[in-house]
C-alpha cells in the first residue's frame, strides 16, 4: 500500500525509544525506575473515580463535540478563580479529548503556510503542523533569557504567514515560567498579523515558587488566543484524557465545526468526573506537595555528581545540564532512565530531561543509584 509520505518520514516518536528501553532491561531481568516519560503515577483521587463510576449509564450515547454544559461551566468557574478572568461557556471553553490530539489537530483549521515552534519543545507541535502540510519555523528558548523567546527577532514578512505561534509554560521541557509581559505582546503580534497564539500550560497547576504561574487568559484582548490545558498533570488522570481549549470565540466555534468531522469529542462519563476535578483544589495541593518531596531527595544527589537543574521552578521535571561523560549510559545500565535533551530539538543537545513521575520510593533508591553510579567497585 502507499502510506503518506508525512507519516513514513517521521522519525520515530522519540518517546517510543524510551518505551524501547525500558522492555529491553525488563527482559535482561534489570529493575527498572523510569524518569523518561512525562506520565503522572500518582494514584486518581477517590472522589474523582467514585464520580466517574456514578456517570455511567446503563445506555450511551455518542458525546456532542461541544462537551457538557456542566463542563464547560466548571473550567469557566476553575479560570475565573486561578486567574481572574472571566469566560462564557458557552462560546469561549470547549473540552477535549486531553490536550494533546487538540494540540496536534490546530493546524489542520487554521490558513497559513508556517507554524512557529519554540526550541527546544514537545514533539507534537511540530508533528501536528507537518501532518497539516505546514512548515515549521523553530524560535530558539535561550537559558540566558530564561528559556524565554525573543519574538522581535520575528520577522513580519514569517509573522505575514504563520498560522500560530506555540507558547508553553510552564515549559516542557525546561521547567521555565512566563511573564504576564510575554503573553501581551504575542496577542499583540498576532492581531496585528492575524495568526494565532496557542499556549500550552499543562502544566500550570505545578509549581514550587511562592507564585503561581499566570495564565495567556490573563491578556487584556484574547482576540486570536487559545489556551490549552489538561487535568492530566494537575489531577493525576492521563488515562482519562481530559482537557480543554479555550480563548477567542471564533476560534472556539471553528473547533466545533472541525472535531465532529474527526470524532474526538470526550466520553461523556470522563467529563462529569472532569467536573468533580476542577471544582476541588485541595488534592491539588497534595498532588504539588508529592513532587516537591520528590524533587527533594534527587535535586542532591544530582548536584553532587556535578549536574545541574538549568531551568525554572515549575512542572514536574528538572532540565539537567553538566552530565559526566557516559553519565546516561552508566545510569541505564542500572535501570534508571532519564530522557536526552535532543529528544526535544537540537536546542535541547546537552541536556538531560527527568520526570519526577517515580513514586517517592523510587526516587529515594534511584537517588542511591546516582550517588553510586560513578563509585568503581574496590578490587
Amino acid at each position: 500500500m502507499r502510506l503518506s509520505p508525512v507519516l513514513t518520514g517521521l522519525r520515530t516518536y522519540p518517546f517510543v525509544r524510551l518505551t524501547e528501553a525500558r522492555q529491553r532491561l525488563a527482559a535482561a531481568g534489570v529493575p527498572v525506575i523510569d524518569f523518561g516519560i512525562g506520565e503522572p503515577r500518582e494514584e486518581t483521587p477517590a472522589f474523582i473515580r467514585e464520580a466517574l463510576a456514578r456517570s455511567i449509564e446503563p445506555r450511551s450515547r455518542y458525546p456532542l463535540a461541544e462537551g457538557l454544559p456542566s463542563l464547560r461551566a466548571a473550567i469557566a468557574g476553575w479560570a475565573q478563580r486561578r486567574f481572574g478572568v472571566s469566560l462564557d461557556p458557552d462560546a469561549e471553553v470547549m473540552p477535549t479529548l486531553g490536550s494533546k490530539e487538540a494540540v496536534f489537530h490546530l493546524a489542520h483549521v487554521l490558513d497559513g503556510d508556517l507554524v512557529v515552534v519554540p526550541q527546544p519543545a514537545y514533539p507534537v507541535y511540530e508533528r501536528g503542523a507537518v501532518f497539516a502540510g505546514k512548515q515549521v519555523v523553530e524560535l530558539p528558548l535561550e537559558a540566558g533569557a530564561g528559556f524565554l523567546p525573543d519574538l522581535e527577532a520575528v520577522s513580519g514578512e514569517v509573522w505575514e504567514r504563520t498560522a500560530i505561534l506555540w507558547l508553553n509554560y510552564p515549559n516542557n521541557p525546561t521547567a521555565a515560567t512566563a511573564p504576564l509581559e510575554l503573553y501581551e505582546r504575542a496577542a499583540a503580534l498576532a492581531r496585528e498579523h492575524d495568526f494565532v497564539v496557542a499556549s500550552d500550560e499543562a502544566y500550570s497547576e505545578l509549581y514550587f515558587g511562592a507564585e503561581p504561574p499566570v495564565s495567556a487568559l490573563q491578556v487584556s484582548d484574547r482576540t486570536n488566543m487559545a489556551v490549552f490545558n489538561t487535568l492530566s498533570k494537575r489531577s493525576s488522570m492521563p488515562g482519562y484524557r481530559s482537557g480543554f481549549v479555550a480563548g477567542d470565540r471564533a476560534l472556539v466555534a471553528a473547533l466545533k465545526r472541525y472535531r465532529p468531522n474527526v470524532g474526538v469529542a470526550p466520553l461523556e462519563f470522563v467529563q462529569l468526573a472532569a467536573v468533580a476535578a476542577w471544582g476541588d483544589e485541595e488534592h491539588v495541593a497534595a498532588v504539588r506537595e508529592t513532587y516537591r518531596a520528590k524533587r527533594d531527595v534527587l535535586l542532591p544527589a544530582l548536584e553532587a555528581r556535578g549536574l545541574r537543574h538549568a531551568g525554572g521552578d515549575a512542572t514536574f521535571f528538572l532540565w539537567l545540564e553538566g552530565a559526566p561523560d557516559g553519565f546516561h549510559e552508566r545510569l541505564l545500565e542500572r535501570g534508571v532512565i532519564l530522557t536526552p535533551g535532543s529528544y526535544f530539538g537540537a536546542a535541547g543537545e546537552g541536556y538531560l530531561r527527568l520526570a519526577l513521575v517515580p513514586t517517592l520510593d523510587e526516587c529515594r533508591r534511584a537517588a542511591e543509584t546516582i550517588a553510586g553510579a560513578f563509585v568503581e567497585p574496590a578490587p
